[in-house]
């Protein structure tokens, strides 16, 4: 997995260089090196999966775009192969004009060269963006290469019938967590007479790093880092105290109170999402696009959503989302910024939360004239959306997350899957790889 995603990335560092020439816009205080056509149609991808509800809804927003802007635009969702094929147009020197992609992916983009600094002045609705959100769209050099569009970040879903059942209340702290997950293991909550029920669904896997994504939340929390800022640049964190002691605490679910789900560090999401919904956990930090799932898979009076609980430092948790990619080269730049100011504007993001068929294309605002409230009815909303105002951190945007959070999700799964290493020694070797990684990344704080 990880020598694909190099191979991937080097391939289009090289293909980027065939488009230095195309780079240059009106955005970074020059003209745009490729002529211009207002009239020419938008080329927009979005990774997801051709013929899912997602590539629907997207797609009604950019018919309301074309409606009302009067530019043209057509949507392709890819979802195998997405930097392949990216790649290969960058080597082609014809980008899309657009790429909708995780917000993850800006610090990898804007080294590769591929996309193009965005001006406040020509995204007008920039201004309006949530702190966060705007800050997220920056990169190492503090200029902004990405417009966020729709924001996330996890809470606890909790099953409330089982809490009934055993006359608990949903946890507010680490504490009453582990307790919780303890009573859910152990003391039959779906009366089955079967000891066949755990407490919290773990996507434990290093498939696409998914071991580090999920541990982030109580990483975090502890008052621990990955990496830490250091200056302009970063030092390695994890064998500090408190990424120590939030290992500890995680890895103590999993070896010592074993109330993580059977399997749990070969799951990646889809299989631990199953676990939830089928009543094999009973706790399970996750998103707000998990609701419309579950409440049809397992009934939305089965469940609640709650804070995540407190840690030793306070309640942080990930804080993800779609972002837009204006790319280089492009010969309509105008409609570019036009398309970035439209989806963030109020309507936009209304209309995005207001979905199609139940699948939402903004699943937060990122626009802080926008309240959650102005469109759903739903408390559950609320609570993700607090979440994300108070307590949502996203990832730091270095030139390259990917290796970072794949070589901590090795490490973080073999601690989980072998009770028996030396927790600080992995971490402390881990620091290590970190160090190598920082440095080859030209980052390292030495």
């Amino acid at each position: 997995m990880h020598s694909r995603i190099l191979r991937t990335a080097a391939l289009l560092g090289v293909a980027a260089l065939a488009l230095a020439g195309c780079s240059s816009s009106s955005s970074s205080g020059g003209k745009p090196a490729v002529a211009q056509n207002d009239k020419a149609a938008l080329e927009i991808w979005i990774r997801t999966t051709p013929g899912s509800p997602s590539e629907a809804a997207q797609k009604a927003m950019v018919e309301a775009f074309e409606k009302k802007t009067g530019y043209k635009a057509e949507l392709t969702a890819i979802f195998d192969d997405f930097e392949t094929k990216l790649a290969q147009r960058a080597g082609q020197r014809k980008l899309p004009d657009i790429v909708m992609n995780d917000i993850s992916q800006l610090g990898t983009m804007h080294t590769q060269g591929i996309v193009r600094e965005v001006s406040s002045t020509d995204v007008p609705h920039s201004k309006d963006l949530t702190p966060q959100a705007a800050a997220a769209g920056k990169a190492t050099d503090g200029k902004t290469y990405a417009v966020p569009y729709s924001a996330q970040a996890n809470a606890l879903l909790i099953r409330s019938d089982w809490l009934q059942k055993l006359d608990l209340k949903a946890p507010k702290t680490w504490d009453e967590m582990r307790k919780v997950a303890q009573a859910f293991t152990a003391q039959d909550p779906d009366g089955n007479g079967q000891n066949d029920t755990y407490g919290l669904a773990v996507p434990g896997s290093t498939k696409r790093g998914y071991a580090s994504w999920y541990f982030s939340n109580f990483l975090w929390a502890a008052g621990g880092d990955f990496i830490k800022k250091s200056g302009d640049k970063f030092v390695p964190g994890m064998s500090d105290d408190a990424s120590v002691k939030a290992m500890e605490w995680y890895r103590g679910l999993q070896c010592t109170d074993k109330v993580m789900q059977p399997g749990a560090v070969s799951m990646d999401t889809p299989p631990t999402n199953e676990a939830f919904e089928t009543g094999v956990a009973g706790m399970y930090l996750t998103g707000p696009y998990m609701m419309p799932r579950f409440d049809k898979s397992l009934g939305a009076d089965k469940y609640e959503v709650v804070p995540a609980p407190k840690g030793p430092k306070d309640a942080s948790v990930l804080a993800e989302g779609g972002a837009i990619y204006l790319m280089a080269g492009s010969d309509n730049e105008k409609g570019q910024n036009a398309f970035a100011d439209w989806y963030i504007g109020t309507d936009a993001q209304k209309a995005g939360m207001e979905g199609q068929n139940g699948t939402f294309s903004v699943q937060l605002p990122v626009n802080q004239k926008v309240k959650v409230s102005d469109v759903r009815d739903d408390q559950r909303w609320e609570t993700f959306a607090t979440a994300y105002q108070d307590n949502g951190r996203y990832a730091p945007n270095i030139p390259s997350w990917t290796p970072v959070r794949q070589m901590t999700a090795d490490t973080v799964n073999a601690l989980l899957a072998d009770c028996s290493l030396d927790l600080k020694g992995e971490l402390t070797k881990l620091d290590g790889k970190l160090t190598t990684e920082l440095l080859t990344q030209g980052i390292l704080k030495k």
